[in-house]
């Protein structure tokens, strides 16, 4: 009976347990700043996720709602992140909510690939006792 009352003091218990709670979609500052107007609904798709909330009566709005209440520990507090996409003619022309991206798009890290080429070394015909009295500080050490 106790977790199905609303009385304040019953939910204090120390014995009752209580999860944390995460609905939604998870939104964070760093998906929002990838967005930009022009994207297509696909882009915008691969970045936030499938929305939580399409309008068939409105198919080019799509919404995002994310709320997390912490549980019995009390680590965190209670949040609550909106954020709405516009589009025309599958291009995003709007953002709105309660996140909003970074206004320069400069100022974000390029993504790059970096290739490293490692020399090939023929591996030397030696036994585990050599390894190990060579890993100890013994024997023949490498001269490079």
């Amino acid at each position: 009976m106790a977790a199905c009352s609303s009385d304040p003091i019953v939910n204090r218990l120390p014995f009752v347990y209580r999860i944390d709670i995460q609905q939604g979609n998870v939104i964070n500052q760093e998906m929002v700043d990838k967005l930009r107007t022009g994207m297509n609904k696909r882009q915008a798709q691969f970045i936030l996720g499938a929305p939580m909330l399409v309008d068939p009566f409105h198919a080019d709005r799509w919404d995002y709602f994310y709320r997390y209440k912490p549980g019995t520990d009390g680590k965190g507090e209670e949040k609550q992140e909106r954020i709405s996409l516009f589009f025309e003619q599958d291009q995003l022309v709007e953002i709105t909510g309660t996140m909003q991206p970074d206004p320069q798009p400069d100022a974000l890290p390029t993504n790059r690939q970096v290739t490293v080429t490692v020399p090939r070394q023929e591996p030397e015909d030696i036994g585990i006792l050599t390894r190990t009295w060579r890993w100890m500080g013994f024997g023949k050490q490498d001269q490079n």
